[in-house]
């Protein structure tokens, strides 16, 4: 066992080496756990005889301690030349233009919600959130549902395995959860994301967003209604925007009404100018926009308002079909796709 040889013949090749890969192969080739040279002689210590065990075994660790020593000073001593090399080859010219990167911007949906946001609030609405988790009281109950409803169905709605909670199916919720905390009079709007059991198609989504509005005061009647709901759609649609309110049933409203908004493809004449069928208010001359009414009088009883003596309207909305009458958008999917070339159209 030629110590001296190994420790002379490493030093050597030490010497020579000028990278760290290098020196990753001739740590390996001399110290490797399994196939170093120093490491196979310390293996084959045990089967020398007991009085030359102790003196090469004590040899071979000292050569071994001595030997980490050098790899690690040859390693610090090329990394810093290294990292010298590299400073003073990839310097950073200061004076270059920066490196540009692209900026990101709102989703359609979002600009939809802030723009409508602000609409309502130039007439005295103020917007409230609440959770996307709800009771099925506050969904359902105090918003009169009856027990037996199909959209209280399991199939319909998604229910949490803890009940009696599930995903707020509307943003309704947050109208109860505001009249069981405040006093009239009301004046809110309530943006947000719902979610109902629904087979994804180009025009519906199991996830999209509402915003919904409630007015709560004293002589409230069903024309205050009319009168909001038609200055929105002038001041999002335009001042020629024409809207039109037909009977609908609600549980939580009564009476109810369904606004719809005159086709700005065919202005009501049902055939484009090519005298084809209308494919955006499918050949009606309308297009449906939303649901509303006179807030039902259980509704008031159950946040505990007095129905004999506040009346109010409530409204709803999709966020996504608004877009996409604005913009004729014809597949609600779009807005969950993530593609750039579709968001940008909207920057």
């Amino acid at each position: 066992m030629d110590f001296q040889a190994i420790e002379k013949e490493t030093f050597e090749e030490l010497e020579r080496t000028t990278s760290l890969a290098d020196l990753d192969s001739l740590e390996a080739k001399v110290l490797g756990r399994k196939d170093g040279s120093l490491t196979k002689i310390l293996r084959n210590i045990g089967s020398l005889p007991a009085e030359e065990r102790k003196t090469a075994g004590q040899a071979a660790n000292l050569l071994r301690e001595k030997l980490e020593e050098k790899f690690a000073a040859k390693r610090i001593s090329l990394q810093s030349s290294s990292l010298k090399t590299e400073l003073e080859t990839q310097k950073i010219d200061t004076t270059l233009p920066g490196t540009p990167f692209a900026r990101g911007h709102s989703h359609p949906v979002i600009q939809t919600i802030s723009e409508i946001t602000r609409i309502f609030q130039t007439i005295g609405f103020n917007p409230v959130e609440g959770p996307d988790i709800e009771t099925e009281f506050n969904n359902f109950g105090a918003l009169n549902f009856p027990e037996n409803h199909p959209a209280r169905d399991a199939h319909d709605t998604f229910y949490l395995a803890w009940e009696p909670y599930l995903l707020r199916t509307h943003t309704s919720p947050v109208q109860i959860r505001l009249m069981k905390a405040v006093k009239p009079p009301v004046r809110i709007i309530a943006p947000g994301r719902v979610f109902r059991h629904e087979a994804v198609d180009a025009t519906h989504a199991a996830t999209f967003h509402q915003i919904e509005g409630l007015a709560i005061d004293t002589d409230i009647t069903f024309a205050d209604l009319k009168g909001v709901l038609t200055h929105f759609a002038q001041k999002y649609f335009g001042e020629e925007a024409k809207v039109r309110f037909r009977p609908s049933y609600f549980p939580f409203v009564e009476p109810g009404a369904e606004m719809d908004l005159q086709c700005f493809l065919c202005h009501g004449a049902k055939v484009t100018e090519k005298g084809e069928p209308c494919h955006i208010c499918k050949a009606s001359g309308w297009i449906e926009m939303l649901g509303a009414g006179m807030v039902h009088p259980q509704v008031l009883r159950n946040v505990g308002y007095n129905p004999e003596k506040y009346t109010g309207f409530a409204f709803g909305m999709g966020i996504e079909r608004i877009v996409m009458t604005r913009y004729q958008i014809r597949d609600i999917r779009f807005f969950l796709d993530s593609d750039l070339r579709f968001l940008e159209q909207f920057v």
